[in-house]
């Protein structure tokens, strides 16, 4: 049969890499892609970097939901600009609330996550700090939740058990 030709519908299709394993074959298994779950207790540092992850998420909720409460308080200049900026403020809390549940559950992919919602907290909280009042008082909060969050997160402890190690070479 030449390579333009097809076989029939019902005949198995095979090839030279992949020949179809006799019958009672074992079949070799793929190895498993999930890491293995963690042992031991959780350290308390990776601990507190999730809670303090968490409680940043819950901030932008908080803030997300008031924004949207006051479009429907308050008359805004333009409405469809105040209902994006609500609905963008949830959905930038998701990036911390999954961070900090995968912190917590001890997930190795969740320390890019936490360490990008720490680096950004920097920027808002120079912001802020900018905005005079009480504003000020905020923007120190926030700035010393994400320097904490951040140093935990890097913490060797921490990055040992969620199974970061040094790579080897």
């Amino acid at each position: 049969m030449s390579s333009k030709q097809s076989a029939p519908k019902g005949a198995p299709k095979t090839t030279r890499a992949s020949k179809p394993a006799a019958k009672g074959a074992a079949v070799p298994s793929r190895p498993s892609r999930t890491a293995p779950e963690p042992t031991g207790p959780r350290p308390r540092r990776l601990t507190a970097a999730a809670v303090l992850t968490a409680l940043e998420g819950v901030a932008l909720v908080v803030c997300g939901v008031t924004l949207l409460v006051l479009v429907l308080t308050d008359k805004p200049d333009s409405m469809r600009q105040a209902v994006t900026g609500g609905l963008t403020v949830l959905a930038l809390a998701a990036l911390p609330l999954a961070a900090a549940r995968g912190l917590w559950l001890r997930r190795r992919w969740s320390r890019g996550p936490a360490m990008i919602t720490q680096i950004m907290a920097m920027p808002v909280a120079w912001t802020l700090f900018n905005g005079g009042g009480l504003l000020i008082a905020g923007a120190v909060v926030l700035a010393l939740v994400a320097v904490a969050a951040l140093g935990l997160v890097v913490n060797p402890t921490a990055t040992e058990a969620l199974g970061i190690g040094p790579r080897e070479t």
